[in-house]
């Protein structure tokens, strides 16, 4: 991985940009793909005339929620790049920029900073633990040593 790859994928809270499903999701790319597919089609009338010999289809306008829910899950660009910070108005981003700093692990509070708070109820104490990786390996080594913030990994 290159230095500045590392650092570009490294939030400024401690998370690692390059783990999260929302980074670049093919996921999100295939889920317009399907439902640009299934406008050209009108798929959706072929679902209403095969309800009764594929009960399936019953569900077709919950699969197409769900897609449109999956095709709006993406962020194209980091925080550090000038991302929004997953998807609204972040008070670390805000804090760092005011502040002049590189992250969170520049600032001697971070492990009792409430504006990380809203990281716990999906992260627990795994953004804590890499700012400190960060402050003690910097941020081009920590990587490797990383807290896994993701159920999915």
């Amino acid at each position: 991985m290159k230095k500045n790859d590392i650092e570009n994928l490294t939030a400024y809270c401690g998370l690692y940009c390059g783990d999260c499903i929302r980074y670049k999701s093919k996921a999100s790319d295939l889920a317009k793909d399907i439902l640009k597919e299934f406008e050209k089609t009108n798929f959706s009338e072929y679902a209403k005339v095969k309800k009764a010999e594929m009960p399936q289809m019953e569900q077709f306008e919950a699969a197409i929620h769900v897609l449109r829910t999956v095709s709006q899950i993406q962020c194209a660009l980091p925080c550090r790049l000038g991302g929004d910070g997953c998807g609204g108005s972040c008070p670390v981003i805000e804090c760092v920029k005011e502040n002049k700093r590189q992250g969170c692990w520049e600032c001697s509070d971070f492990k009792m900073c409430g504006k990380l708070d809203f990281l716990k109820t999906f992260h627990g104490e795994a953004h804590l633990k890499n700012l400190q990786k960060i402050k003690d390996m910097g941020i081009d080594a920590w990587i490797k040593h990383r807290e896994k913030c993701y159920p999915w990994l």
